[in-house]
């Protein structure tokens, strides 16, 4: 499985994703699912992939082809005028993938299924978000929905709806995702460490802040306890119900 968040600030854009994508008994394996295409001083684009790894793979090796040499190449995700049109790009993309690998076309419960997290910003144009379904249609981020989910959502929501704040700076964003992703770790086997995190400033296009967060990090050690003796702490001091 997968948790990936992309979340957007005032300040910018923060993605993070889990790498692990298989957790058997004794059989545990980790892959990168955190992407980054830049041009210095014109653009930053960021994908992150949920689902069918052949398929998410498939998708990211065409887009990387079609990004190399790109004067010979097209559609090149280094070519598109807009964040919205690289949204279309990669939705058209994963949906080719996953036309090929199933020529009798998609079903409910597809297993060459995969969705992606594409954000960014191009010179001229507003940093953003987009969550692209298998289908190749998306949806943008709004105030309404200021971060996006894929994977394994449902664990590490609930801290991100109660504490996300558009005005908190990109420490205290990410020490959010990191209880986030915390909770989602420590609640199934299926996510796990290490972490790859990117942050973007807004209109900053002379290199994003790219950090890999191991088990072994002693900042996340200390969100991770922290948490929980929090949490403990919160629950001793709730009024208890007289039954």
């Amino acid at each position: 499985m997968t948790y990936c968040v992309g979340m957007r600030l005032n300040a910018g854009l923060v993605f993070m994703s889990d790498t692990r994508t298989n957790a058997g008994v004794d059989n545990f394996s980790t892959t990168r699912k955190l992407f980054n295409w830049a041009v210095n001083g014109e653009r930053s684009i960021t994908i992150m992939t949920a689902g069918n790894l052949a398929t998410t793979q498939a998708m990211i090796s065409l887009l990387e082809e079609r990004s190399v040499a790109t004067e010979d190449r097209d559609p090149s995700i280094l070519r598109q005028d807009t964040m919205f049109q690289v949204a279309r790009l990669v939705g058209e993309t994963l949906k080719e993938v996953i036309a090929y690998s199933n020529p009798n076309g998609p079903t409910a419960n597809d297993q060459f299924s995969a969705s992606a997290i594409v954000g960014g910003q191009i010179k001229g144009g507003k940093p953003t978000i987009f969550l692209v379904y298998p289908q190749g249609n998306f949806i943008e981020i709004s105030e309404d929905t200021p971060f996006f989910q894929v994977g394994e959502t449902k664990y590490g929501k609930p801290i991100l709806v109660r504490a996300y704040d558009a005005d908190m700076p990109f420490d205290e964003a990410v020490k959010l995702l990191l209880v986030s992703f915390d909770s989602t770790v420590k609640s199934n086997l299926s996510c796990g460490l290490p972490f790859d995190l990117l942050i973007h400033e807004n209109d900053h296009f002379n290199g994003d802040r790219t950090i890999r967060i191991e088990e072994n990090d002693p900042i996340y050690q200390a969100i991770s306890t922290g948490w929980g003796d929090a949490l403990r702490a919160a629950f001793q001091a709730l009024p208890t119900y007289k039954v």
